[in-house]
C-alpha cells in the first residue's frame, strides 16, 4: 500500500530552503565568533619589579607659624593719639618710635614739678642758713637750745621735701617720654588698631610687633611619634628631644607646595601629653632672614621618625584597594597574571611598602590593571628606567611619609 504525501511540491521546496538558510546563518555566526576570538590580542601591560631597600619613614603634621616673641605695644600714659610714625607691616627696630601721644599736658606737669623742686630747694637753703647761724649762738647760750632744735627739724623736713620734688620731676619726665611709644624689640609691626585722634589709655593695644627671625612653628605629634623622635635624638648623642639641635632636622612645606630651603630645629617640647587628644605640643625654629615666613601661616612639618630596613617597595599605582583589602597583579614567568592579596605599610613618596604577600623581584603591573583577570596571559612591557626609578622613590627628598592610617589606593579594582 502506498502512502501519499500530504505536502505539496511547493511546500517541500519552501521548507528545504528555510533549513538551508538556518544552517548557513549558524555556520556564519560560528565562524565569525572563531574569527573574533582569534583576532583578540593579549593585553599589553606595563610592569615594574618589587624593590627591597632601606627607606626612611617620616612623620608629617600640620604646623602653625608664630613669632619668636609677639609684643603688644601699649601706651603707658592716657592722652590723645597725635601721630603714627611707622609704616604698617614694615620692619621696625628696638627703640624706634611708633606713635606719639599729645605731650603738652605732660610737658606742663614736668614744668610744674621743676618749679616745685626749685621752691623746695629755696626753703632748704633758708633752713641751712638758720641752722648755721643759730648753732654757735646756742653753744654760747645766747639763744635757747630749743631754737636750734627747731632749725634742725626744719632743715631735715626741707631736705625730704627736696627729695620728693626730685622724684616728682623724674616721674614727670618719664610720663613725657612715654608720650613717644616705642618698639620693644626688632620685628614686624602690624596694623595700627587705634587711629590718630583717639583717646588711649594704659590698657589700649596700639599694635603688635612680632620677632620673626627666627620664627617658630608649633605642631602636635602623637605620643608614639614623640617616643620615636626622642629615640632618634638619643641615637644622635642628644640628651633628649629638646636638646637634639640639628640631629632631628625639621622640614617645612609651605601652603603653595614649595619646600622651605632652611631646615628647622626643635626648640620647645610641652611638659605633658594632652589627655584628650593623646598628643604633645612641639615647636621648631626656622631661620627667616628675609621675613618670608609670617605669624599665622600654615604649613606641613615633616621629620624622619624611623629607618625601615629591607622594606619591599612597589609603585602606588600597582596597588588596588577592594573593599578594605589590597591586592596587586603579579606577572609570572609564563606571562600570566596572578591577582595577589597583600598587606601594605606606609607610603614612601610615590611608592608603597608591602609588608606581606609579595617577594623581592616579582613583576607587578603598574599600568592596565583595570582590564586584567586572574590567569589571563599578557604581554608585559617593562617600565622605562627613569620612570621605574621615580616610581620606587629613588629621590630621598620625596620619600618617607608615615601615615597613621592607610591612605586611599587606586580604585580600579572596585
Amino acid at each position: 500500500m502506498k502512502i501519499k504525501s500530504v505536502l505539496k511540491p511547493k511546500h517541500v521546496a519552501w521548507v528545504s530552503g528555510a533549513v538551508v538558510a538556518a544552517i548557513v546563518v549558524i555556520l556564519a555566526v560560528h565562524s565569525g565568533a572563531k574569527a573574533s576570538t582569534k583576532a583578540q590580542p593579549m593585553p599589553v601591560v606595563e610592569v615594574a619589579a618589587a624593590e627591597q631597600k632601606d627607606v626612611p619613614v617620616y612623620g608629617e603634621w600640620i604646623g602653625t607659624l608664630a613669632g619668636q616673641v609677639n609684643a603688644d605695644v601699649k601706651a603707658q600714659v592716657t592722652g590723645y593719639l597725635l601721630t603714627r610714625t611707622y609704616k604698617e607691616g614694615s620692619f621696625v627696630r628696638k627703640g624706634q618710635m611708633l606713635f606719639e601721644v599729645d605731650p603738652r599736658p605732660f610737658q606742663a606737669s614736668l614744668d610744674q614739678a621743676k618749679g616745685q623742686l626749685a621752691q623746695a630747694k629755696a626753703q632748704l637753703l633758708l633752713a641751712q642758713i638758720n641752722t648755721k647761724r643759730d648753732t654757735p649762738l646756742a653753744e654760747a647760750r645766747a639763744i635757747a637750745r630749743s631754737q636750734l632744735d627747731n632749725d634742725l627739724q626744719t632743715q631735715a623736713a626741707d631736705e625730704a621735701s627736696v627729695q620728693a620734688q626730685e622724684a616728682a620731676v623724674e616721674y614727670a619726665q618719664l610720663n613725657l617720654g612715654w608720650t613717644k611709644v616705642r618698639s620693644l624689640l626688632d620685628g614686624i609691626a602690624g596694623i595700627a588698631t587705634t587711629q590718630v585722634g583717639s583717646l588711649v589709655t594704659q590698657s589700649t593695644v596700639l599694635t603688635t610687633v612680632s620677632q620673626v627671625e627666627p620664627i617658630k612653628v608649633y605642631f602636635a605629634i602623637s605620643e608614639q611619634e614623640y617616643l620615636a623622635l626622642s629615640e632618634k635624638a638619643r641615637e644622635g648623642g642628644a640628651a633628649d628631644l629638646l636638646h637634639s639641635a640639628s640631629r632631628v632636622p625639621i622640614e617645612l612645606t609651605l601652603s603653595n607646595g614649595s619646600v622651605y630651603p632652611s631646615k628647622g630645629r626643635i626648640v620647645f617640647v610641652d611638659r605633658q601629653v594632652s589627655s584628650s587628644t593623646g598628643t604633645i605640643r612641639v615647636a621648631a625654629a626656622f631661620s627667616n632672614p628675609q621675613s618670608l615666613l609670617r605669624p599665622g601661616q600654615y604649613g606641613k612639618v615633616r621629620a624622619q621618625t624611623a629607618l625601615q630596613r629591607d622594606a619591599l617597595l612597589v609603585p602606588q599605582r600597582a596597588v588596588t584597594e577592594l573593599q578594605g583589602s589590597y591586592q596587586v597583579a603579579v606577572v609570572n614567568a609564563d606571562n600570566k597574571v596572578h591577582i595577589q592579596p597583600v598587606q601594605v605599610g606606609p607610603q614612601i613618596g610615590t611608592t608603597w611598602v608591602i609588608t606581606s604577600g609579595l617577594k623581592p623581584g616579582e613583576q607587578v603591573v603598574i599600568e592596565g590593571t583595570g582590564k586584567l583577570a586572574d590567569g589571563i596571559p599578557v604581554h608585559p612591557h617593562p617600565a622605562a628606567p627613569e620612570q621605574a626609578q621615580a616610581e620606587t622613590g629613588a629621590d630621598q627628598h620625596g620619600t618617607g611619609q608615615d601615615t597613621s592610617s592607610k591612605p586611599s589606593a587606586s580604585s580600579e579594582g572596585k
